[in-house]
């Protein structure tokens, strides 16, 4: 730990400026930074397998306000060295991320200046379903959407298979997404649309807003659980 903490300090000296070096005199800390973001890394470790435990990929620094405008000019440089940091880290105990790694800084009013805190969250990478337009203009055209991670991805009948395979139509690199988790249909009959989710006899299962089913009906707004992966349907008003 101790050995990535000081290559992280030695990045930074010959990356930083001296007004960098002032902002931080009597704010917080790079290295204190560093050092929560690799807590944050191994106490939301978990087991995947023996040989396998998954760790967030996403970190939002939470700041004061002065401490937050103190280091926003030198924003981009922190977060790059303490990606590098939080890199070497996974890599050296081995860990497993299902995303690209994302670190971004914010301010509250909660903390007082010197005060921070880490939040951290696992998003896993998206792979749009092959051949549907990712426009703005297919995603206002679309009845039906599954918003993942924050991405939108329009889908139209007869739906789409979920899982991490290549056979999937939409993969997502989540390891608790069995390879064909599940499938979306989409029957459209005159004005009404429904669209129903049945679970592809998964690992672990399909969670509908809170209850673990094999099929179920899906409304705008609600949310499917597959792994650690949460998908929030989003449906236009065509049914009357």
């Amino acid at each position: 730990m101790a050995g990535v903490l000081q290559r992280f300090e030695q990045r930074l000296e010959g990356a930083v400026t001296s007004a960098f070096a002032r902002a931080f005199r009597s704010a917080v800390q790079p290295v204190e930074i560093a050092a929560a973001l690799q807590r944050e890394v191994d106490n939301s470790a978990h087991i995947l397998s023996r040989e396998r435990m998954l760790v967030p990929n996403v970190f939002t620094v939470e700041l004061s306000p002065p401490d937050f405008d103190r280091l926003n000019p030198f924003s981009t440089t922190l977060a790059d060295e303490l990606a590098t940091l939080v890199k070497e880290h996974v890599s050296e105990q081995r860990y497993t991320m299902t995303g690209p790694l994302e670190i971004s800084f914010t301010k509250t009013g909660e903390l007082s200046t010197g005060r921070f805190r880490v939040r951290s969250k696992t998003n896993a990478s998206v792979t749009p379903v092959v051949g549907q337009r990712m426009t703005e203009t297919a995603i206002r055209s679309s009845d039906v959407l599954l918003e993942v991670n924050g991405m939108k991805h329009p889908i139209s009948p007869p739906g789409v298979v979920i899982g991490r395979g290549n056979e999937a139509d939409l993969k997502i690199d989540d390891p608790g997404i069995s390879r064909r988790h599940a499938e979306i249909k989409i029957h459209q009959s005159g004005a009404e649309t429904t669209v129903t989710i049945v679970d592809l006899n998964s690992t672990n299962g399909v969670v509908l807003n809170g209850h673990k089913v094999a099929t179920g009906v899906v409304t705008d707004g609600s949310e499917i659980r597959l792994g650690n992966t949460v998908i929030v349907i989003r449906m236009t008003e065509v049914a009357h």
